[in-house]
């Protein structure tokens, strides 16, 4: 790939940083990676990314990005005992109150489950390994430096020495949902991007756990919240023989956040042989919280104009629900995205890139909203072309309850692998209004007897 530029700056050193450090090196001779917090040597959580002790997933479509840009590192995850689910059988997943159907093994690339910080921590290493790279940590940056005309951001202002400027040829904002890029953009008189954005309300309780030997044969557990009962929770296999367990609740139904209460919260949702290996488990810290209030959505793509020399990914971009688990895949197919822009030169790099980042971003936002919206107590208008998704992703998880065809195929959409619009092809339409009219699976409920999910 040909050279476009001298100086690169990313601003932020989480996963979509690092990602987008590892992309520019291919088109920029130096880059330099800035984050105001400690940067830790080992994988451990820190203050910058507050929801990194909660449950996290590296989807298949994600792991296939980061596999490339790093060649090595998922088979190095894999070895250090990062968990890999390759059998559908490994996975009880329960969306909207259905249990789906799944067997066999999954068609494309693994999902890997490893902890957020071992992750970012095992990305961090390996960017700064790279030839031109330097990663600066405790730098607190301050806002842009631009021409006089304010058409190119020339660079960042930092915190260090009463306002240092670092010149760059290209500014990546990676700092995460807080991005601060929009307020910048009014500071040099431009106009902010539009904004979408969907009230939920949505707090989250996490605890690591080590289970008994006898828990369940299963890596992955999701049961999500369902119109009748906002509340959910999931259970991750991670590195180092841990578990970690995230239960949630939307509005008036947060969970607890004292281990007694957590426990009775997740009572009422897990299905009996999960809730009591739950019980029966080890705990390994305390409980933890974060709240969610609102996905949001930064258009960027939808600005007629924009100044050169300024990107924005990540969580500055879009940040969605995390009961779905689609911001670091996300942040991983936005780096595919600008690493095919970067191959077409840099001429309207962002309008280009912007509209490329828009494609994964779009499916994830639209699955994330669209499943929250499905829930009464999210108070927003449905419009009626999400009625009618909602309506038809309804039958079809109805239908996934019995057909294992059906429910590949939802689960292949909700990992960000296929389009929504995949299934809306005929044979598999066909599938869903058949499966639609057998009774639910009394399964779905805690209590009940669970349906086997297993070859």
């Amino acid at each position: 790939m040909r050279r476009t530029g001298d100086h690169a700056v990313v601003l932020g050193a989480g996963v979509a940083g690092l990602l987008a450090a590892r992309v520019l090196t291919e088109t920029y001779e130096r880059v330099t990676v800035l984050d105001r917090d400690l940067l830790p040597d080992t994988a451990e959580p820190r203050r910058g990314v507050p929801q990194g002790r909660h449950a996290h997933n590296l989807l298949p479509s994600g792991a296939a990005v980061i596999g490339e840009l790093f060649p090595g590192l998922l088979d190095e995850l894999e070895a250090g005992g990062t968990p890999v689910v390759r059998d559908l059988a490994e996975i009880r997943f329960c969306p909207g109150g259905h249990l789906l159907r799944l067997q066999g093994r999954f068609a494309g690339p693994p999902l890997y489950q490893p902890s957020r910080p071992h992750l970012e921590g095992r990305l961090r290493a390996r960017v700064r390994e790279l030839p031109g790279v330097r990663v600066l940590d405790r730098c607190e940056v301050t806002g842009l430096a631009a021409t006089p005309r304010r058409d190119r951001v020339t660079g960042v202002r930092t915190a260090r020495g009463g306002g240092e400027i670092l010149g760059a040829d290209l500014v990546v904002d990676a700092t995460g949902r807080g991005g601060r890029t929009p307020a910048w953009l009014a500071e040099l008189g431009w106009a902010g991007p539009p904004e979408e954005r969907l009230a939920v309300d949505v707090l989250y309780a996490t605890r690591h756990l080590r289970l008994p030997p006898d828990a369940p044969a299963l890596k992955v557990v999701g049961f999500g919240a369902r119109p009748d009962r906002p509340t959910g929770f999931v259970l991750f296999a991670q590195e180092g023989d841990r578990w970690v367990l995230t239960a949630f609740g939307y509005g008036a139904h947060h969970p607890p956040t004292d281990p007694e209460g957590m426990l009775a919260f997740v009572g009422t949702v897990a299905p009996p042989d999960v809730f009591a290996a739950i019980r029966a488990a080890e705990p390994l810290d305390d409980v933890v919280t974060h709240r969610f209030p609102a996905n949001i959505r930064r258009r960027y793509d939808r600005m007629r104009q924009f100044p050169a020399g300024l990107l924005v990914v990540g969580d500055a971009v879009c940040s969605s629900n995390p009961a779905y688990a689609l911001g670091m895949s996300v942040a991983a197919l936005q780096a595919g995205a600008l690493r095919d822009t970067l191959a077409r030169g840099d001429r309207n790099l962002a309008r280009r890139f912007f509209r490329a980042a828009a494609v994964p971003t779009g499916r994830a936002w639209q699955a994330a909203v669209g499943a929250d919206l499905r829930l009464p107590s999210v108070p927003e208008p449905r419009p009626l072309p999400a009625r009618l998704v909602g309506a038809y992703v309804e039958r079809a998880l109805t239908a996934a309850e019995h057909d294992p065809v059906v429910a590949e195929r939802f689960l292949r959409v909700a990992a960000l692998l296929d389009p929504f619009p995949r299934l809306l092809r005929p044979p598999t339409v066909v599938r869903v209004l058949r499966g639609a009219r057998v009774p639910a699976a009394a399964a779905t409920a805690p209590g009940a007897p669970v349906v086997p999910v297993g070859r």
